[in-house]
């Protein structure tokens, strides 16, 4: 980083894009979009603010309780006292080879989130696992809060990685709009989730082909709850929150009493039809799963349903699922009946036909580009065989040693004596926070590598102050995008900040495994040698890239790697020849009932899809708690980064609740209200806004708000994690179910 005072401008990438910063007198002083950008994020708006924010962790800082006694309770009420570094890692490393010698590497638990960094050799999460299996391994989680439950499931259905599907297989935004007559999209497709994705979206394009769309005369229908999930000029099918399984029937129930389903393709690309028809048609249960049957469930009209179904029948059809739906109980049927029902339909390879995952979720779908592998640390290999669903944390925590299912697998919960967390904040995207907060105590010590003290810093036992992307060099590559960024060290490291490489090299030297985490490299050498790998692969694949000192000169540059043809390499050639090109299911084809799946005798995710009432959905409410709470992704920040900062600015916490006109005049509330939103798990505030772009029955409040201390009866910005459930979509995903949750709103006085 060159020294000097004077006003500098650089570029530098992150999840939510690029952008320009300007630094001076040492600190990032202001933000710009990026030039090549058509549709920029405004997250960069608060950066300045975030990276010196007061919030920032100074010093290596122990909590006072556990340096007296080394045990876990009063994390979260307790002062943490400052020491220095060498101080403090060797107290670390001392702790982590107590735990490592009397309990086993078993009883360490790895957590990462991922999302700390777009740069590639600063991704805390391989940082952290690669630590952490070079001194004999840990317990590791599986799978995402955003798509846990789709990643058990998906598999079981089309036989394949299910990431691998989302990000390689499915149609680019030029096919769909070159070929697709009609786009139902259930959970919308959201240009405010879009202006995120993992390594970076360059060029924040949803917004753009949705112009498109409608110039076109594509007939684009958003079915969700909210009229905002989808861009202006989308159809808006209102559904209740958890019925969209039940609607996903009423449609299929419709081709198959007229005449509309292609049962030729069914014969030669699915199984199983056979075995879901007789539930579908009633003749198996004695329910139809008729339009008439579904309108109550889901609140759409039986003609409505019936003119849908002839519609997809008729046209070239595109089905697309948010995330959404899969983050809740029985977040598997939706997903699993989208496939069904669009193999029904008999489009499914077809350019611009059949289903589609996640557009709209992230910026990298929809993205055509040729795959360039690379610029990934080595995490090692890790000897310890225990891994369990990433959402059942808070389950591992209060039942150690106790059998739970899981996908076909019955196991004992680990018994966790260490957790080692960097790059991630639980306290954010966890389930009843009330909850995680007691089983939070359990463990015998907490690690946290983190820039300011969020909620899991402050329920810490050692916290490491960590650098920003802005305090460090780094690349920025992925390839859900087209572009490549040198990132330069912008500003030095704020009080005494270290990168997560400097703090594990420190710690791993410490416990005799120096050698093996850096292997002699420093950070400058580790990510010059990932990048000449990156190289490598990509002249393999005919990819011209410049070498590591033109990158640093020009900062970006963009490669040549869109695809803009159809992606569809894996249902493509299946649909042509299903038998030379077997899809990865035990039969080769669609599974539309799965033998592997009845034989795992689950109740709650039997052998086809089936319509589950949600334990809390509109089906089911009761008076203390009539509406249905959904929690979105907010739209001022990437999850709860930079939360600190917007903290700050007058009239934006606590957080902003949506509310139905009818809902809210019942209430006595209206828009700039301050409410109390609650229910037997918590309560925190909200601020009313009342709109009548939200189902009748329904609230939505944005996730983000940093969790507050504990001994309060009210979480005071509006985390709505406080009041959503802690439990497993089912037995089969065991994915979060954030959006199962019923609650009550009422105003506060101040």
């Amino acid at each position: 980083m060159a020294d000097g005072t004077a006003r500098r401008t650089r570029v530098t990438s992150s999840h939510w894009g690029a952008f320009e910063v300007d630094v001076e007198g040492g600190r990032i002083v202001a933000t710009r979009p990026f030039s090549e950008d058509p549709h920029p994020s405004r997250i960069p708006d608060i950066l300045p603010a975030a990276v010196h924010h007061h919030t920032r962790v100074a010093r290596p800082s122990v909590r006072r309780g556990w340096l007296e006694t080394r045990r876990g309770g009063g994390r979260g009420s307790d002062e943490f006292v400052e020491l220095p570094w060498d101080e403090a890692l060797d107290m670390a490393a001392q702790e982590i080879d107590r735990v490592r010698r009397t309990h086993g590497n078993e009883a360490i638990f790895g957590g990462s989130y991922g999302w700390g960094s777009a740069g590639r050799f600063h991704h805390a999460q391989s940082q952290v696992h690669r630590f952490l299996n070079s001194i004999g391994g840990y317990v590791a989680s599986a799978g995402s809060y955003s798509t846990g439950c789709a990643q058990a499931i998906m598999p079981h259905v089309l036989g394949c990685n299910f990431l691998t599907f989302l990000y390689e297989y499915q149609d680019g935004w030029p096919t769909i709009h070159d070929n697709t007559e009609t786009l139902v999209m259930f959970g919308g497709i959201n240009a405010k989730n879009a202006q995120v994705s993992m390594g970076g979206v360059t060029e924040h394009e949803t917004t753009g082909w949705f112009e498109r769309f409608a110039a076109k005369d594509m007939r684009c229908i958003n079915v969700g709850p909210q009229r905002g999930d989808a861009p202006e000029g989308c159809e808006w099918l209102p559904v209740r929150p958890g019925s969209d399984t039940a609607l996903m029937l009423a449609l299929a129930h419709v081709l198959e009493d007229e005449g509309l389903n292609d049962h030729a393709f069914l014969a030669r690309c699915t199984v199983g039809f056979e075995r879901f028809r007789p539930y579908l048609m009633g003749e198996s249960d004695g329910t139809p799963k008729s339009p008439e049957w579904a309108a109550p469930i889901c609140g759409v009209a039986p003609e409505a349903i019936r003119e849908l179904a002839r519609r997809m029948a008729a046209t070239r059809t595109f089905i697309t699922l948010a995330w959404s739906l899969q983050r809740a109980e029985h977040g598997e049927q939706p997903y699993w009946m989208s496939a069904v029902l669009a193999a029904m339909l008999g489009q499914v390879g077809l350019p611009g036909g059949g289903v589609g995952y996640g557009y709209g979720a992230i910026g990298g779908v929809g993205k055509s580009l040729k795959r360039v592998r690379g610029m990934t640390l080595p995490q090692l290999q890790n000897p310890i065989e225990t891994v369990i669903p990433v959402a059942r944390i808070g389950d591992m925590l209060r039942h150690p040693g106790e059998p739970y299912d899981f996908n076909g697998r019955r196991g004992p919960y680990p018994d966790i004596r260490l957790i080692y967390w960097a790059g991630g904040n639980p306290y954010h995207h966890h389930q009843d926070l009330n909850a995680l907060q007691e089983a939070w105590q359990r463990p015998e010590t907490i690690i946290v590598n983190e820039p300011w003290w969020t909620a899991t810093a402050k329920r810490a036992d050692i916290v490491f102050p960590a650098t920003t992307p802005y305090e460090r060099e780094d690349i920025g590559r992925t390839n859900l995008d087209d572009y490549l960024f040198h990132m330069p060290q912008l500003v030095p490291p704020v009080g005494e900040a270290r990168d997560d490489y400097a703090i594990f090299a420190g710690l791993a030297e410490r416990l005799g495994a120096g050698p093996t985490f850096t292997e002699g490299r420093d950070a400058e050498e580790w990510i010059a040698g990932l990048y000449d790998d990156y190289r490598a692969n990509a002249a393999r694949e005919g990819v011209e890239v410049p070498d590591l000192e033109t990158l640093k000169e020009r900062n970006w540059v963009r490669l040549p790697v869109r695809e803009d043809g159809p992606n569809r390499r894996y249902l493509a050639p299946f649909r042509e020849d299903p038998e030379g090109a077997r899809l990865g299911t035990p039969s080769g084809r669609i599974e539309i009932f799965s033998e592997a799946i009845d034989g795992f005798g689950y109740d709650d995710c039997p052998g086809h899809p089936v319509w589950l009432p949600p334990s809390e959905w509109l089906g089911a409410a009761g008076a203390e708690a009539p509406l249905h709470l959904v929690s979105p992704q907010p739209g001022d920040k990437l999850h709860s980064q930079l939360e600190s900062a917007l903290a700050d600015v007058e009239g934006a916490r606590p957080e902003t609740l949506v509310i139905h006109p009818e809902d809210a005049a019942a209430r006595g509330v209206a828009t700039g209200d301050l409410l109390r939103v609650f229910n037997a798990r918590g309560a925190c505030r909200a601020r009313a806004l009342v709109s009548e772009g939200i189902h009748r029955g329904v609230v939505a409040l944005p996730t983000g708000a940093w969790f507050g201390d504990p001994g309060t009866n009210i979480d005071p910005d509006g985390n709505p994690n406080v009041l959503t459930r802690d439990m497993g979509t089912s037995r089969l995903g065991q994915g979060c179910s954030a959006h199962t949750a019923l609650v009550e709103v009422a105003r506060l006085s101040a």
